[in-house]
């Protein structure tokens, strides 16, 4: 499939501002009738013969949506596998976020579930569905190495339900947009803030600042846990880490605010970093409704010589009262 986009195209004149997913990596802005190929964002290529990837990302008035079959567009590991015995299958995702997103008053947690989605349609889902014993005071570290859960080199394995998600970095995606070494767009959290692999301004502010690895300010807490499975901490549960302010680069949410390719003003913006949190476990702005789990969502992923998992507690950082999600969108422009 061609990866450009056919200059010889008529483009109609649209009044609002919208992304165009299509079958190459150029996507282009277009706000009454004219073409900014300087503000370029990311477009993914379904051009994945495993896959039939599929994903919509506009935006229209206030929001930003991203519909999705959630079907990645690069290589996966075998599934199912020994320690993961779910299959890939087609989902139907409906997500918007904030075009504008705007720091909360308060840093909303998310422990477990939905994240985010990257811009191919695949979610972003930190955390694991397993703890010690059922005890949700301790929950196991996905990317610990001290749990098995059948991950593939994308950091990403799959739900009961077919969901094919990251709990880490996805090479395989960053493999498609750059060299890995670049301030690349990968996703949006639910908030509408933006996602980015583990690379930015040596100066947040300063474009012209040198390309460098952005750390994050988690750390092993020192000494033993005083419950649990007892031992040192080690990074086998989410528990053994802590903030440490000026320890890294990022703050609490693994963000931070600075200017980007897309955002030459400046924004607030997530880091997906190399070390713990990998992706972060908490939102800086307000996430969509749109986001939360639905029935029979995230649950321990079964296999053999598995930790005795715990229920799902939950969702937090969202309002009691679910509004439905965007099942009428505006539709996408051709």
């Amino acid at each position: 499939m061609s990866s450009r986009i056919d200059r010889q195209w008529q483009i109609p004149r649209y009044s609002r501002r919208m992304l165009l997913v299509v079958g190459g990596f150029v996507a282009v802005k277009f706000l009454e009738g004219k073409i900014f190929w300087q503000e370029k964002e990311v477009a993914i290529a379904k051009d994945h013969p495993l896959w039939n990837s599929q994903v919509r990302i506009y935006t229209k008035s206030n929001y930003r949506y991203i519909v999705a079959n959630g079907l990645p567009n690069h290589e996966t590991g075998s599934f199912p596998n020994p320690r993961n015995p779910n299959s890939i299958k087609a989902q139907s995702y409906q997500f918007r976020v904030p075009a504008n997103p705007r720091i909360a008053e308060r840093i909303a947690a998310r422990k477990l579930g939905r994240f985010g989605v990257a811009v191919n349609g695949v979610l972003f889902n930190p955390g694991a569905a397993e703890y010690w014993r059922g005890d949700r005071n301790w929950q196991y570290e996905a990317l610990s190495g001290k749990i098995d859960l059948g991950m593939d080199a994308n950091h990403a394995h799959v739900q009961p339900n077919g969901a094919y998600h990251y709990h880490g970095l996805p090479v395989g995606l960053v493999a498609k947009l750059g060299n890995g070494k670049e301030m690349l767009l990968i996703g949006y959290a639910a908030d509408g803030f933006p996602i980015y692999t583990p690379y930015g301004y040596s100066e947040p502010r300063n474009p012209r600042s040198p390309m460098r690895q952005i750390r994050s300010s988690y750390r092993l807490k020192k000494g033993k846990r005083d419950s649990g499975s007892g031992g040192r901490y080690d990074g086998t549960f989410f528990q053994d880490y802590e903030y440490v302010a000026g320890a890294g680069d990022l703050d609490e949410c693994n963000g931070r605010f600075g200017v980007t390719p897309e955002y030459p003003k400046g924004i607030y913006h997530y880091y997906i970093t190399q070390e713990f949190p990998f992706i972060s476990r908490y939102f800086r702005g307000t996430p969509d409704d749109s986001f939360r789990p639905q029935e029979g969502g995230q649950r321990p992923m079964g296999g053999q010589n598995r930790p005795r998992p715990g229920s799902m507690p939950p969702p937090p950082g969202f309002p009691p009262d679910r509004p439905p999600p965007p099942d009428r969108l505006p539709p996408f422009p051709r």
